[in-house]
């Protein structure tokens, strides 16, 4: 694949770097097979425990020089990175697509995201700002100010195997910290693509060795960055069962932590809808990156009075996707990424039909010449319940759950009564539906959409959600913030030291 050649993959592939080298490990080799072929693309060195230390203890020293260079230097440097993506946007998202399986265009989408949270980055490195604000006490002065953190460890999910590592890196960087990154060990050779673009830009930068330093493995790897107390701060992107396991270890030493974890994101089509509008939103929201997207559409509620008109359409929809090779830019949908995932897939279809569910689409793993990995498979829709164990769970796999209601409150308290709460929709051209869904009373989640499916959010808004998703937030708004610590100053420049809260203390 000339992809991978452009981008220095070769057969066998050293994982460990500290941006500026590669280090050779005597741990056991990560193969990455490739789910829309089956076929092994290459091997990757796994990083031992001594490199792992080595890796860490070079960070740290890394930080000390890097937190002293100006931050919109260090925008700078961000924003070379952004344009040497859009030079390797092609390749990259060639290589995202194979390696992971999603379509073409949504691994050249994930390399744009790359490319705009860079951009982002670049303005947020001179905002980096604090609060002033106004004493009790005469000629005291107060303010508060931002200072970097120190190591933060990117822990990574396969089915962004690029975009969100940059949405922390990127962030991260310009506030005045480091990078050890994790990636998914299933999909290593994108992490080691990343690592050789960004390194070239900071050696023309002379970028201290270790601000963006990379590692291989799998769950020991993240057991180790998230008991080791110099990572100040982890970034965990994965499931639930993952994030609790990350979670009270990085608390237990009372580090820092950004949870992203699963969903179980539900569309709600009002009798008010633009059906066509919304057939478009929940269609990809079910199916793209084959249902592999924490923000995926799990479950679609609508309203009884449009319900068969609607689920008409979306049955129709269902029998024109096209399901094929990512690469091929006229299939809709690639394959899972393992055959593991596959068993997942299938036995929730089981489960499901086991606790009542009629399927208006049947699920089955797709065979023949063009499917030779074992790793794709039909899209399907069921009529369930809301309730039930199996649609309260995350399947990450293109299954779609669909229902109805009659009132508003009615649908809304249906889409908040799961544990996740990540992101949510409503189509509807009623603002007063529109207004209640957006409400105190509305969505629980930490999107909550009107007329746009539950996936694709871009990254100037912050990233996130809440109850078992984590609450976590990456990428945009304010989010920056989870990148370093407040400090508060006071300063006194009169000749007196006047007490807060009036208290005298004369001796």
């Amino acid at each position: 694949m000339h992809f991978l050649q452009q981008l220095q993959i070769d057969q066998t592939n050293k994982g460990t770097s500290t941006g500026k080298e590669w280090f050779d490990s005597d741990q056991a080799l990560l193969q990455s097979f490739s789910p829309v072929n089956g076929e092994l693309i290459a091997t990757v060195q796994t990083t031992n425990e001594e490199l792992y230390n080595s890796i860490l203890n070079n960070a740290h020293t890394a930080f000390l020089e890097w937190r002293m260079w100006p931050a919109p230097k260090r925008g700078e440097i961000v924003r070379q990175l952004g344009e040497a993506l859009r030079i390797h946007k092609d390749e990259l998202g060639h290589l995202v697509s194979y390696e992971m399986g999603k379509s073409l265009q949504e691994g050249l989408g994930e390399v744009q995201e790359m490319i705009d949270i860079c951009d982002f980055a670049v303005g947020l490195s001179r905002q980096l700002y604090g609060l002033t604000m106004h004493s009790e006490r005469p000629k005291h002065r107060m303010y508060e100010q931002w200072h970097p953190v120190g190591i933060v460890g990117i822990i990574s999910s396969f089915n962004f195997p690029v975009a969100v590592w940059s949405w922390n890196a990127a962030i991260a960087w310009v506030c005045g910290n480091v990078c050890v990154w994790k990636p998914s060990e299933k999909t290593p050779l994108c992490s080691i693509a990343v690592q050789k673009i960004t390194a070239e830009v900071f050696a023309k930068n002379n970028v201290p060795e270790g601000v963006s330093c990379l590692v291989q493995g799998a769950k020991q790897m993240g057991e180790w960055m998230s008991n080791d107390k110099r990572i100040a701060l982890i970034s965990a992107t994965g499931s639930t069962k993952m994030g609790k396991a990350v979670g009270n270890a990085v608390a237990a030493r009372f580090g820092k932590s950004i949870l992203e974890l699963g969903g179980n994101n539900a569309i709600i089509i009002s009798q008010h809808a633009d059906l066509d509008m919304a057939l478009i939103g929940a269609v990809f929201g079910a199916v793209g990156t084959a249902g592999q997207r924490c923000t995926s559409t799990r479950r679609l509620i609508v309203h009884e009075n449009v319900y068969d008109a609607f689920i008409s359409k979306l049955v129709h929809a269902y029998q024109q996707i096209k399901i094929g090779n990512p690469l091929n830019t006229a299939n809709h949908v690639g394959p899972l990424i393992d055959t593991n995932s596959v068993q997942n897939y299938l036995s929730a279809i089981e489960q499901c039909k086991q606790q009542g569910g009629k399927f208006l689409v049947e699920g089955k793993v797709l065979s023949g010449a063009d499917f030779t990995s074992g790793c794709y498979v039909q899209p399907c829709i069921a009529e369930v319940e809301n309730e039930w164990p199996i649609v309260q769970q995350e399947t990450f796999a293109p299954i779609l759950y669909v229902m109805k209601y009659n009132q508003l409150n009615e649908a809304i308290a249906m889409q908040n009564n799961v544990p996740q709460g990540l992101s949510s929709s409503l189509f509807t051209l009623n603002m007063r539906e529109a207004e209640e869904f957006l409400s105190h009373v509305g969505s629980d989640c930490g999107i909550a959409n009107i007329n746009i499916g539950t996936s694709g959010a871009e990254i100037g808004g912050a990233f996130g959600g809440e109850k078992e998703t984590g609450g976590g937030r990456e990428s945009g708004s304010d989010a920056w913030k989870a990148y370093m610590r407040r400090q508060t100053n006071t300063i006194n420049w009169s000749d007196q030291l006047p007490l807060a809260q009036g208290i005298q203390f004369n001796f």
